[in-house]
């Protein structure tokens, strides 16, 4: 008798989850006339910008050839990491009043961006597809780690999501500190280079930056160097860890959230 509600809880979250996802993702490319084009304009910009720098000008020998393909496997899934922290910012208070006046889980409005930025960076794989076709680029059997890449990331992002989402409603200065953050772990993280790029006594370090060790199992598809079994462990704890504080700074702060907003 109990397990049967708990099945009907969960398919109604499910389902509501999905309806303001795929509303988010309507409204967001409903309103501009290239739609899908500009999700994956932005890191095609940015990947043209940073091949064009170290290969080119300065012929730096970071990451591995295919250069474009190397870039691309990793500013893809960080800029589904950067949307929905970014986003995440505003989470509560772009829709206060249907947050206020509405029984479904709060979760749901922080994981309705997780889930629409994951959308968007599996709708961006084809692109990095198509790199890998025209750049030459080999795929290995390491592939079969993209899946646990992506539920990796997926736990850390709404980790990350649920601690920032409630403390930006008392602490309005926290939404510019988080740009500021991800600015900096932009740099911090190996999106431009790997982590095989770093001096050893860094590399330990860079391990417990979970994204390093993401972006290496996404990256082992064309790479399989990058593919580091301590980066993947230490990064699969932080994720637990994070998603574990993030449950806890939710719970605590949701009804004062209620009252704030």
């Amino acid at each position: 008798m109990t397990d049967r509600p708990r099945r009907t809880g969960f398919a109604r979250y499910r389902q509501i989850l999905w309806l303001l996802t795929s509303r988010d993702l309507k409204v967001r490319y409903s309103t501009s006339a290239l739609g899908y084009i500009w999700s994956i304009l932005d890191p095609l910009v940015m990947a043209g910008i940073y091949f064009f720098v170290f290969q080119v000008v300065f012929k730096r020998s970071v990451g591995e050839d295919p250069y474009i393909v190397f870039l691309l496997s990793g500013l893809l899934p960080w800029m589904w990491f950067n949307g929905a922290v970014s986003d995440s910012t505003r989470a509560f208070l772009r829709e206060a009043k249907l947050v206020r006046s509405t029984k479904i889980p709060r979760t749901i409005w922080v994981n309705r961006l997780v889930a629409s930025k994951g959308i968007e960076f599996l709708f961006s794989l084809p692109v990095l597809a198509l790199f890998v076709i025209v750049m030459h680029g080999h795929l290995q059997w390491q592939v079969v780690f993209f899946p646990l890449a992506i539920v990796l990331q997926a736990v850390l992002v709404t980790g990350v999501c649920l601690i920032v989402a409630p403390l930006v409603v008392f602490f309005r200065d926290l939404e510019r500190a988080t740009k500021l953050a991800l600015r900096f772990l932009f740099y911090a993280s190996p999106i431009i280079y790997g982590t095989t790029n770093l001096p050893e006594g860094f590399r330990l370090a860079a391990a417990f930056n979970p994204l390093s060790g993401i972006f290496g199992l996404y990256r082992s598809a064309f790479f399989p160097e990058q593919f580091d079994l301590t980066e993947v462990l230490i990064g699969a704890g932080m994720c637990v860890l994070l998603l574990g504080v993030g449950l806890a700074v939710f719970r605590a702060c949701e009804r004062a959230v209620l009252k704030e907003i």
